[in-house]
């Protein structure tokens, strides 16, 4: 049956007839993600959801996506949807983060001039059969400072805009390289040092929890006098209140604002202030853009539908189609891997080593190395995808390695996860079988062949008799099914370990319970994403 999308919003009929070209059934409904109780009503129903900002995709939709394998954003900003919820269930979020980048450049370059000439105003006064050129004195952009905040995709058109008008321009962005900011003729610099310096800020940078009112009445204290600022990334990141109170002082000469804390904006303490020239979200607004958007989201939906390719992916690294039949399987069983040694480790983590031998040696190893790493962060920061992973993990300072060999053992290829706290060293292994579900083959050195299953208890113990009939009693007495149990020891009357697959979780009394008995060591409920 061929795969079936919904496009919610007000997207060009060229992409439609990219979706029926690629085998692709499409639902052309425009003004359905306007209508809440309809889009839960329908979702269900369809493989993948092609959306702008109208339609809002919250956890309460994903919930009623019960075949929805994608949604793909026309745009790049995705505060409309709900991924960490996306990810929970499976459903990769794309976005366009290229077909709009220089409208959305151009767009912030031309609110800098009105700001700094006064336009709108100017040229309502001339409409009005005025002749105020006293009253309009601009400042020349030339020679100013320029700071932008942000310098990825758009903030980097920008830089090289502002550069070619003969600005100073200064760019804050944790992950901005010397090297590129070299390759774009600017200064990296701290956003202290920014604020001080900037006669033109402009932001570029998405709306997280770190950079949520990034400019409010602290930041806009430290500016010079006379700053002007621009903001078409997203709304939030200043804070509307303190810009209108800071214009009105004087400390702020002008704003260019494109994006609001409420949008449809139809009250801000912005509007009507002197020199405050405000558009309604145009960034992305040019009729070249919104074709290629449109474009490019059908055929990353089509391609990911029809064949399992991967492209800008918000929750998952890229993954061509040539190699996402045979990678898929070893991706889960290296996000399975980091979630076992993830939730078996409460000390902070210094080292991940990745083995991969045989087989997977040969396969995209960045996607599994990012697979692994979300799982192992998972149970510490359950939003964490395979595109966040990486990054966090360097954040928090874990040294992360891989190491790839040639077949050394009975298995075609394996995977083995190795971490490292400050008080000890803890390895899992795994490998997919033929039916591409993942196996446990090898658990702090002991080896054992054990499914994965969504709930799973990981006990250690002592080899002496009598701890399968200690367990099972205990499960017994308490009405627990268990539906499979594997062992595993080092050496005879040495260390052993047991995983036994569950048809449900296990109340934290029980585990209690189950951690008592003489000859356990430790007791651990595992939840996996099976």
């Amino acid at each position: 049956m061929a795969p079936r999308v919904l496009v919610s919003d007000k997207l060009s009929k060229t992409a439609v007839q990219i979706f029926k070209d690629r085998g692709v059934e499409v639902d052309y409904l425009p003004d359905l993600g306007k209508d809440k109780e309809k889009l839960l009503e329908v979702i269900g129903q369809y493989d993948g959801l092609a959306i702008r900002s109208a339609t809002k995709v919250t956890e309460k939709v994903i919930a009623a996506a019960t075949n929805l394998k994608v949604v793909g954003r026309a745009g790049i900003g995705v505060d409309n949807v709900d991924i960490p919820a996306a990810s929970r269930k499976g459903i990769i979020v794309m976005n366009t983060p290229f077909g709009n980048s220089i409208t959305t450049a151009e767009h912030a370059i031309a609110l800098m001039f009105a700001v700094a000439r006064q336009l709108p105003a100017a040229d309502v006064s001339t409409h009005a059969g005025k002749w105020e050129k006293n009253r309009f004195m601009g400042v020349e952009i030339t020679g100013k400072t320029l700071g932008i905040i942000g310098c990825g995709n758009i903030g980097s058109i920008v830089a090289t805009r502002g550069v070619g008008l003969k600005m100073k321009v200064v760019g804050f962005d944790p992950f901005l390289s010397p090297e590129r900011a070299k390759e774009l003729g600017i200064e990296k610099v701290e956003l202290a040092d920014l604020f001080k310096r900037a006669d033109f800020i402009t932001l570029h940078t998405p709306l997280t929890d770190k950079t949520r009112g990034i400019i409010d009445a602290a930041a806009i204290a430290t500016m010079k006098d006379g700053v002007r600022i621009i903001n078409c990334a997203r709304g939030g990141l200043v804070v509307e209140k303190d810009l209108a109170e800071a214009i009105k002082a004087g400390k702020v000469a002008g704003a260019g604002i494109d994006v609001f804390e409420a949008e449809p904006a139809t009250d801000s303490p912005l509007f009507g202030l002197e020199n405050v020239v405000c558009t309604p979200h145009l960034g992305a607004s040019t009729s070249e853009a919104q074709e290629n958007v449109a474009l490019q989201v059908a055929e990353q939906m089509s391609a990911y539908l029809i064949e399992g390719a991967v492209s800008n992916a918000l929750n998952m690294p890229s993954i061509s189609a040539e190699e996402a039949p045979i990678l898929t399987p070893f991706v889960k069983l290296a996000e399975v891997l980091g979630a076992f040694a993830g939730q078996l480790t409460e000390d902070p983590i210094t080292e991940v080593e990745i083995l991969f031998d045989g087989q997977p040696a040969g396969m995209n190893t960045r996607a599994l190395v990012a697979a692994a790493l979300s799982g192992l962060l998972k149970p510490q920061m359950q939003s964490v995808n395979m595109v966040s992973a990486p990054l966090m993990a360097k954040e928090r300072g874990i040294q992360v390695s891989e190491v790839r060999r040639d077949k050394s053992g009975v298995f075609d290829g394996y995977i083995r996860v190795t971490i490292k706290t400050a008080a000890m060293e803890r390895s899992v292994a795994g490998t997919c079988f033929s039916d591409g579900k993942p196996r446990f083959i090898q658990i702090k050195g002991i080896n054992m062949e054990a499914d994965v299953g969504r709930y799973m208890l990981y006990t250690t113990n002592k080899d002496v008799p009598g701890v399968i009939g200690e367990i099972g009693m205990a499960f017994g007495k308490a009405g627990i099914n268990i539906a499979n149990f594997h062992l595993g020891r080092d050496e005879e009357g040495g260390n052993a370990i047991a995983l036994l697959y569950l048809d449900e979780p296990l109340t934290p009394a029980f585990i209690k319970e189950v951690e008592s008995l003489n000859a356990i060591g430790q007791a651990k409920l595992l939840e996996f994403d099976i």
